[in-house]
């Protein structure tokens, strides 16, 4: 009798052994799906990856060697006004997967607002310019802070090193994002996009890098809409000067100290102002040519200015943001 209520306990508690092995596999699946989710099961190198975040297109690279169990900086890139992802993704024109495999961050490509089902000819509200985005009032401030929510879901990221970057029209977004997502991003570097915004009050002080061309014939260095900046001279607006924009942020983040000019060379000049709040800095690079384009790309749009070779905008945009990033001087 005793080897028989022995042996029906046995039985009885198999089942609740089988359930608890069931669940700890369920739990070591979720954990599993969670890793993938994050990345560690991604491609560590090569290749755009794609994400749909609110309907939109966003191409991600990941760098060479990016390891999922350590958190990655990240770089949203915006392409400028009747642009698109892929074309912000050509490193032939902008260069940013190869210093992203060079640096170790992961680089995003967001596709801004169009009424095209391939996303061409997309444009940013950046407050006063630009396109359609601006006139059907996109809210591309709420759709970047999604796409860094996503990639946050899907990869592993920082959060204390997300940084955005942008050229023309999407230079102007970098600004804006300055101003109202300030919790989000460390630090925004703008190419040849001054600051659009009617109203800014960041939520703290903020790192600004500004970058333009002084014969830049759309987003003239010294206010205003040149005749190459759009064919529909409703579509955009008098831009702000470069030195306007600059004094902006210099007041934004209650700099105290003059310009200090950290680079002067054959048709390229940096200057930075410092004693700002928080330890924030606010920057400028000049080029004297190259128009409206990215300083060290090595291709322009058909029948455009070549861009200058004086700076390599890649570089000075990523020491930039080492600079910003937590823990580092400015």
């Amino acid at each position: 009798m005793r080897r028989l209520a022995i042996a029906l306990g046995l039985v009885l508690l198999l089942p609740a052994a089988q359930a608890q092995e069931t669940l700890r596999d369920r739990i070591k699946a979720r954990i599993e799906q969670r890793r993938a989710e994050r990345g560690q099961d991604a491609p560590a190198t090569g290749g755009l990856q794609e994400l749909q975040v609110q309907g939109r297109k966003v191409l991600v690279h990941l760098p060479t060697g990016y390891d999922g169990s350590r958190p990655a900086p990240l770089v949203l890139a915006f392409h400028g006004g009747g642009g698109h992802a892929e074309y912000m993704a050509d490193d032939s024109h902008y260069g940013l997967q190869k210093k992203a495999d060079e640096a170790g961050f992961v680089v995003a490509f967001p596709n801004g607002y169009s009424k095209l089902q391939g996303g061409r000819f997309a444009t940013w509200n950046a407050g006063g310019c630009c396109g359609d985005a601006r006139d059907r009032a996109s809210d591309d401030v709420g759709f970047a802070r999604a796409v860094v929510a996503a990639l946050k879901a899907r990869y592993r990221i920082d959060a204390a090193r997300v940084f955005a970057t942008g050229m023309s029209n999407g230079g102007m977004l970098s600004h804006r994002l300055a101003c109202e997502a300030a919790d989000v991003f460390r630090a925004v570097a703008s190419v040849a996009g001054t600051d659009a915004t009617a109203s800014c009050t960041p939520s703290r002080p903020i790192s600004v890098l500004h970058i333009h061309a002084r014969d830049d014939d759309h987003v003239l260095f010294d206010g205003g809409a040149g005749a190459g900046a759009f064919r529909d001279e409703s579509k955009v607006m008098s831009f702000v000067s470069v030195p306007d924009t600059i004094a902006r942020w210099v007041q934004r983040d209650r700099c105290t100290a003059p310009a200090r000019r950290t680079l002067e060379r054959p048709g390229a000049y940096c200057e930075v102002h410092e004693g700002c709040a928080g330890g924030v800095s606010v920057q400028l690079c000049v080029t004297d040519s190259g128009g409206h384009s990215w300083p060290g790309a090595q291709r322009v749009r058909r029948g455009k200015e070549e861009a200058s070779q004086a700076l390599d905008a890649d570089d000075v945009i990523w020491r930039f943001f080492e600079q910003a990033a937590p823990g580092q001087s400015q």
